[in-house]
């Protein structure tokens, strides 16, 4: 889906939310990017506000998103980085308003709502995509090219982990937000690995799941396990956690010659939050210590990580607006991630 272009300038742009999504990832890149102008930014939060209007003293900073939308005649672009309850309805409010739309994951807390916003969006003619931003980690970007150059034979086994380890939950939305709102680490850290999954290895259906909830005084879940079956054969083993001590390999693919194992996290979201910017020297670049290592226990080399390039995300919703180009994620992958989610909170 695309749009057309604005009658002059870059893509004036609306950022709703300012935590660590709107301020860490969105505001930088779009700041980065002269095909976008960051014009007005929401928080409620006053402290959050102050630091926005430091940031980005051209910007306006609202308290609400209807202060904001009452704006939407100057601007093009709603970028939603809200609570994951709040992505749907104010998805469609910026897509009613005549704004095209950027959202976080979750895109929405439900399928359905999911695909209210899909049909909202090709009624309005707008662009419409959702910010799984983790297509763009370099560690990624290093396996997907392993796979495709049969540096690791025939795949048969994917593992896939993000854990951390956060005994307290600072944010009072993640303490008590259900399922039915987008609550808990699946809907939290889910559409990241099961995106990933499906872009290597393609459609597929949850075959088992493990859901818990670690925390004292119970809350939603934040240890969570999946196993998915792909039609082509290759099963991927899933894992989340905000309670684990140490954490695991962020990878480890199996194949049938080779086998390719990875530590450490994608450097971007330190390189952003500390104020690196695409383009500075050494932006998304990871440390020789951290490679992964591809081979067999005999015979195993260090393979140098890509460098991460979350940039490419705006360039391409950019492209697609402005040029006529494709989506960089289509919104119907992120829906099939959510129907995945959804089965697994339903019992598969």
């Amino acid at each position: 889906m695309t749009g057309s272009a604005p009658a002059d300038g870059p893509l004036r742009t609306l950022l709703l939310g300012y935590g660590l999504g709107g301020r860490v990832f969105h505001a930088p890149l779009l700041e980065a990017d002269p095909r976008y102008s960051l014009d007005v930014i929401v928080t409620s939060d006053p402290e959050r506000a102050r630091a926005a209007s430091l940031a980005y003293p051209r910007a306006a900073v609202v308290p609400s998103a209807e202060a904001a939308l009452a704006l939407a005649g100057e601007l093009d672009l709603a970028v939603v980085s809200t609570p994951p309850a709040t992505h749907a309805p104010l998805g469609l409010a910026a897509l009613r308003a005549g704004l095209h739309v950027v959202a976080d994951k979750p895109f929405a807390h439900s399928p359905q709502a999911a695909r209210d916003l899909l049909e909202t969006a090709a009624a309005a003619g707008k662009a419409l995509s959702v910010f799984q931003n983790r297509r763009w980690d370099g560690d990624f970007l290093t396996l997907k090219g392993l796979i495709e150059r049969g540096d690791l034979g025939t795949v048969s086994r994917f593992e896939s982990r993000m854990e951390s380890f956060k005994p307290s939950v600072t944010k009072a939305w993640k303490r008590e937000a259900g399922t039915d709102d987008g609550g808990g680490i699946l809907f939290d850290l889910g559409p990241h690995l099961i995106d990933q999954a499906l872009q290597l290895f393609g459609p597929a259906e949850p075959a088992y799941a493990e859901a818990h909830s670690r925390r004292e005084g119970g809350g939603p879940d934040d240890d969570v396990f999946v196993v998915l079956q792909h039609a082509s054969g290759v099963q991927s083993h899933l894992s989340m956690n905000s309670l684990a001590p140490q954490p695991g390999e962020r990878f480890r693919v199996t194949g049938s010659t080779a086998a390719w194992t990875k530590r450490g996290v994608d450097p971007q979201e330190a390189q952003l939050d500390a104020g690196m910017l695409p383009g500075d020297p050494g932006y998304g670049e990871e440390e020789p210590a951290e490679w992964g290592v591809l081979g067999t226990a005999a015979s195993a080399v260090a393979v140098p990580t890509e460098a991460g390039r979350y940039q490419e995300f705006y360039a391409g919703f950019a492209a697609a607006v402005l040029e006529g180009g494709s989506l960089p994620v289509d919104p119907a992958d992120s829906l099939r991630g959510l129907e995945i989610i959804r089965q697994i909170h339903a019992g598969i």
